[in-house]
């Protein structure tokens, strides 16, 4: 699903305060509606469902698994490797 996305209007142009005022209450008024669609959409993803079937149910148990696993594993990498940078990392002692 993509989200939809508007063109900006450049050829506007502002004379007044009034009209900057009256844009920025446009902008405003279109920003709380996104932000509603954003948000009933966030709470579909992330609520789980109640009709979930068991195979649904152990599906999503092992896709997070597998997320946690990747992450856990990222970290690792990223820690043995750069750890030193930030002093996080064993520092080898020079003879």
């Amino acid at each position: 699903m993509q989200l939809p996305v508007q063109e900006p209007k450049t050829s506007r142009t502002f004379q007044t305060l009034e009209d900057i005022q009256t844009r920025k209450e446009e902008l405003l008024e279109q920003l709380q509606t996104d932000n509603n669609k954003f948000g009933s959409k966030w709470s579909q993803l992330v609520t789980p469902s109640e009709n979930s079937s068991k195979a649904e149910f152990v599906g999503s148990l092992l896709a997070n698994s597998i997320t946690v696993i990747d992450v856990l594993l990222t970290v690792r990498k990223l820690y043995k490797t750069y750890g030193g940078i930030f002093g996080l990392g064993k520092k080898k002692k020079k003879r």
